[in-house]
């Protein structure tokens, strides 16, 4: 049910249904009869877009896979590669699918940068 994967997606970002209703321009109780009405796409579009979630996500609860993968960008894509197959840097892996591939690198070269000053190292060979 939508209703239900927009109540899980208000608790994991700490928002009340009331107040995602507030700040899409929604009617306050709508989102609660959703399940009973045709809501449009481009409502559902909203409300996706909102917690940055796929549409097919919210309508059916399943990503549908993408060739492209878990990053919508291919460049931010190779970038997170990078960061995962180096096993110090590999949490900063959980980066947002939407970040542009010179905020994810910027942040790469940053963790780069305190892990050499940590070892009082001046090298760019990584960690």
């Amino acid at each position: 049910m939508i209703y239900d994967r927009i109540k899980h997606l208000c608790k994991l970002n700490g928002i009340s249904v009331n107040k995602l209703e507030k700040e899409l321009g929604i009617s306050k109780g709508y989102l609660s009869k959703i399940d009973n009405v045709k809501p449009s796409n481009e409502r559902l579009n909203k409300i996706a877009s909102f917690f940055n979630v796929s549409l097919e996500y919210l309508t059916t609860g399943e990503e549908k896979s993408n060739e492209a993968g878990y990053y919508f960008n291919e460049e931010t894509a190779k970038v997170a590669q990078e960061i995962f197959e180096n096993k110090e840097l590999r949490a900063l892996f959980d980066a947002t699918r939407d970040s542009d591939p010179e905020d994810l690198r910027a942040l790469h070269n940053m963790a780069l940068a305190l892990k050499r000053k940590e070892r009082g190292s001046d090298d760019d060979t990584g960690c």
